[in-house]
């Protein structure tokens, strides 16, 4: 991996590490399925070697930053997209994480892609392809970025009866098997208990049919209206 952004990630890494500015740096590695990239915390500058960048770079790092255990190690470095500084901003203006608390490593991004190749979804209406919010900003800026509207995704949506939506929705959340990965992928998701966890009173069933879980799902898109980063 000889990309520049991958050597200037981690010529940064190594100059935090060395100089002790930051107890650990959270970024990307080779993985081991399909090529795709892993999320890796290095602590030394030798293991900064380890750092990469490319287009299968798909996980928000920023989620390890909801759990004291990583907080509690010292000052954090970590990689982050566009998408990704927004759930970060998110973490601080909510007073889950202290702006000293980071040293931001912000890389331009033109999209991840999927399995199979093709640019993910979220990233062909992504705005942010430029992060703002960084210390350190790697990559040349992404030029003419045009990202799809999103009028023609919800018009389909907008024109169907109270009904077709209810039948709509009803086929969706009759896929949810209630394993809340979506809730411990999710950056903005730091509650140290989880509601659906609460049993004096029980709020939402927990078993998975229809009525938990359109409780569960529409809890949680209510928790995250106004919130939610859009980083998949």
């Amino acid at each position: 991996m000889n990309d520049e952004r991958t050597l200037k990630i981690r010529e940064i890494a190594k100059e935090l590490l060395s100089k002790g500015e930051i107890a650990v740096f959270i970024g990307y590695g080779k993985g081991t399925y399909n090529g795709k990239a892993r999320p890796i915390f290095v602590r030394t500058p030798e293991e900064a070697d380890e750092l990469i960048f490319d287009s299968t770079c798909s996980n928000n790092l920023v989620t390890y930053l909801k759990f004291p255990a990583v907080r509690d190690e010292g000052v954090v470095g970590i990689v982050v997209k566009g998408c990704d500084a927004k759930a970060l901003v998110g973490l601080i203006r909510e007073s889950q994480l202290m702006r000293e608390q980071v040293r931001i490593v912000a890389v331009t991004c033109e999209g991840v892609v999927a399995d199979d190749g093709q640019l993910q979804l979220r990233c062909q209406y992504c705005d942010v392809a430029n992060p703002t919010f960084y210390d350190f900003l790697v990559g040349s800026p992404v030029e003419d970025q045009k990202p799809r509207d999103f009028s023609g995704l919800l018009e389909k949506y907008e024109t169907m009866s109270v009904e077709e939506r209810w039948e709509f929705w009803q086929s969706q959340f009759e896929k949810c098997i209630r394993c809340y990965a979506c809730r411990q992928a999710c950056p903005l998701c730091y509650c140290t208990r989880c509601i659906v966890e609460k049993n004096q009173p029980q709020w939402i069933e927990t078993s998975s049919h229809l009525r938990g879980n359109f409780a569960w799902n529409i809890i949680r898109a209510f928790h995250l209206a106004g919130r939610c980063a859009g980083c998949g």
